[in-house]
């Protein structure tokens, strides 16, 4: 007889989401632990980390789709790839549930855990928006926006010149934007620069006849980046005739119209819903105590009374060690990919040093700086607090950018779309690859609707 004697069994580190912060965390895992100290898992809907910054880019046909979708395989060689969903976590038992992407559920255990889903686009409980709005958060989301909005223009330039065919033009010819923060702002900006640029494809119609409506519940545009380059890229988009409308929201919508807060109804088909983000549902499944929706963390990064489980990036309540003080509680982190990235090899680093790798450190980062870019040479930015707009804030802006896509081979691909762009025609070919309901929010997210 053969006896087999096995060797000690290696801890498993299960990593629950693939953006910035859990490939930051297994990035800096790879480079810190030995082979053979610990087995690497991680969870993601995708094989890719998508470069949201630049999803108005895609919309515009400025950037090809996968050219942000920078693959998880291979900058991840020493980490198992399980893809799916996690739809419950059992704290006693250190297990959790995964969702295959078939359907099919099947327990994983672990035994360090890190949590980093990310964020979903808000959806506040407005009739009709979770059918009818469409979100800018995923690649899917992305590309079915620029198909809609092609064939929006398509279907208008085709109408009669009738009464009926002139209301039914000026809807289809109308375009609600929900949220003047970096969504919104960003793709109003950048698209209706595009429908100009793309004008000649149709007969009769003409970008100028496009109304572009941006509403907000806040008193300011982009307010992140401050009262003074907030009011610039105000008075650019008035310039360029888009309504912005400060202190508004939607009541109501349907397949026809939205019903705003003003009392004005705005016929259109094109709903563009940007109010926000907030945490991913997983977190309130969870347990553990939530600060605005989102999981309370210590300065490194610890989920307090849960041993073994870490958590960063948008879902994490991480408090802001480097915000001044003023004798009260710590602001938290803002949901930035900036905070989500750094935040993301503190965590690798801190789990490292609790397997007897290296020591642990807090989190504590202060902002490089802020981007939106407008279309054009149009941008505003403040990189290390210094306010900039035009093309030098332009050049800034794509130099983040490039800087903090996480591979080379995207960043040259980036760059090199960006270039193509500024000496060939821009695209403006309708692909029509994704369908309608496959671009709702909840769907196209993975969320569940918000409640009616």
């Amino acid at each position: 007889m053969h006896s087999t004697v096995s060797g000690p069994v290696r801890p498993r580190v299960v990593v629950v989401g693939g953006g910035f912060a859990g490939l930051a965390a297994l990035r800096r895992l790879q480079r810190t632990l030995p082979p053979g100290a610990a087995d690497l898992v991680l969870v993601t809907p995708t094989d890719y980390l998508l470069y949201s910054p630049l999803l108005p880019e895609v919309a515009t046909g400025v950037v090809e789709a996968r050219h942000i979708a920078v693959s998880l395989r291979r900058l991840l060689p020493r980490v198992r790839l399980v893809l799916g969903r996690v739809e419950d976590v059992d704290l006693a038992a250190r297990s959790l549930t995964l969702q295959r992407p078939d359907g099919t559920t099947a327990p994983m255990a672990w035994d360090r855990l890190l949590l980093t889903p990310g964020s979903v686009t808000r959806q506040l409980p407005v009739p009709g928006v979770p059918e009818h709005g469409r979100a800018l958060k995923t690649l899917v989301e992305a590309v079915f926006l620029r198909d809609h909005l092609l064939e929006q223009l398509d279907l208008a330039d085709a109408l009669p010149d009738t009464p009926a065919g002139r209301a039914e033009r000026a809807a289809r010819l109308t375009v609600v934007a929900v949220g003047a923060g970096y969504t919104g702002t960003e793709v109003v900006a950048q698209t209706q620069r595009w429908l100009r640029r793309i004008e000649g494809r149709w007969d009769r119609t003409r970008a100028a006849e496009v109304r572009w409506l941006l509403v907000d519940v806040a008193p300011a545009v982009l307010p992140e980046l401050g009262p003074e380059l907030g009011r610039r890229a105000l008075e650019l988009l008035a310039r360029r005739g888009v309504d912005v409308r400060l202190r508004t929201s939607v009541v109501s919508a349907d397949d026809g119209a939205v019903v705003l807060t003003d009392g004005e109804t705005v016929p259109t088909r094109t709903l563009v819903w940007g109010a926000g983000v907030v945490a991913n549902p997983l977190v309130g499944r969870l347990g553990m105590p939530l600060r605005r929706g989102r999981l309370v963390v210590g300065a490194d990064l610890a989920v307090p009374g849960a041993p073994g489980v870490w958590a960063a990036g948008d879902a994490a309540a991480v408090p802001d060690l480097a915000a001044p003080a003023d004798g009260g509680d710590l602001p938290d982190t803002p949901p930035t990919a900036q905070h989500a990235q750094r935040q993301g090899a503190v965590l690798g680093r801190n789990v490292a040093a609790d397997l007897g790798v290296g020591r642990p450190r807090r989190y504590r980062h202060r902002d490089l700086g802020l981007v939106a870019d407008l279309g054009g040479w149009d941008a505003v930015a403040r990189p290390l607090g210094i306010p900039l707009t035009g093309p030098p804030a332009k050049l800034v802006t794509r130099g983040y950018h490039l800087y903090a896509l996480p591979a080379t081979a995207n960043r040259v691909r980036v760059a090199a779309d960006w270039l193509f762009q500024t000496l060939l025609p821009p695209e403006s070919t309708q692909l029509s690859v994704v369908r309608p309901e496959d671009a709702r929010i909840a769907t196209a997210q993975g969320v569940a609707a918000a409640p009616a």
